[in-house]
């Protein structure tokens, strides 16, 4: 552990620029250049409005945050996961010529999609503001709240990071397992408030899934002012510390055959 405190702060700097480079590159090559950061989650959650809000008449109160709200967490963690897969076989040409510890790549790739997050986190506060949604005490729980999904995020990542070397169809598995997730984490819809009539199904899909857990949580902090559940919460950010050590330490390991396979 003491090594990856060190790692990480020896490479802080070429993730920086790293990140920042990916995301020039991106303003560069398109034509509405950082503007589609904006319009990207805006037109994404306006489909999902339509098709819940509209045609399958969803009564969630303040739909359109809490929609906003579900999309910005689940398209970071999704986006950072799916990447992660071929995260050291993309880029092979840094791997193959320097040394550098593999999860570097991850905290680049974790910085520039927390870029992205962060301008959508905005547009929720706007969207906040322009439903005259209530502010209470809980909203600083928002701050921890994110923290675990960075740390659940970052070890979910560094697991796939090290199969994706040796798994070629890891990334189709993967790509079909987080499909599933998107619609069992209620991104779309409130699991308690729509499996009412099955109270433990309902709290099996809450706490057995961080992603889940962690959207029920945010919006209620943000958007109805109740209090997140703390001991659900610290058992998973147990979880992810502990598989994030597994990942490290694996990592760390096998990061000299990761050469050869590629």
């Amino acid at each position: 552990m003491k090594r990856f405190v060190e790692d990480v702060k020896k490479y802080f700097d070429y993730e920086v620029r790293s990140a920042k480079s990916v995301l020039k590159t991106e303003v560069a090559n398109s034509y509405l250049n950082w503007i589609w950061w904006i319009l990207d989650p805006l037109l994404s959650m306006m489909v999902y409005y339509l098709v819940f809000g509209i045609v399958f008449k969803a009564r969630e109160p303040h739909f359109i945050p809490f929609l906003f709200v579900g999309q910005t967490m689940w398209g970071f963690f999704s986006k950072n996961v799916t990447q992660s897969v071929k995260m050291i076989k993309r880029n092979k040409s840094i791997v193959a010529k320097v040394y550098i510890p593999k999860f570097v790549l991850l905290f680049s790739n974790m910085m520039v999609n927390g870029v992205k997050m962060m301008i959508s986190w905005i547009i929720v506060l706007i969207m906040m503001m322009f439903f005259k949604v209530h502010i209470s005490a809980y909203v600083i729980c928002y701050i921890p709240i994110l923290m675990i999904l960075v740390l659940i995020t970052f070890a979910v990542c560094i697991i796939l990071m090290h199969f994706g070397v040796f798994l070629e169809d890891l990334g189709n598995v993967v790509s079909i397992v987080m499909q599933l997730m998107f619609y069992m984490s209620g991104i779309l819809y409130s699991i308690e408030g729509r499996m009412g009539d099955y109270p433990f199904a309902a709290k099996l899909m809450t706490y057995g899934n961080p992603m889940a857990l962690l959207i029920r949580d945010m919006r209620n902090v943000l958007l109805y002012g109740q209090a997140p559940a703390w001991k659900a919460l610290g058992i998973w950010t147990l979880v992810g510390i502990f598989f994030a050590f597994i990942g490290v330490r694996t990592i760390y390991k096998n990061e000299n055959s990761y050469v050869k396979v590629i």
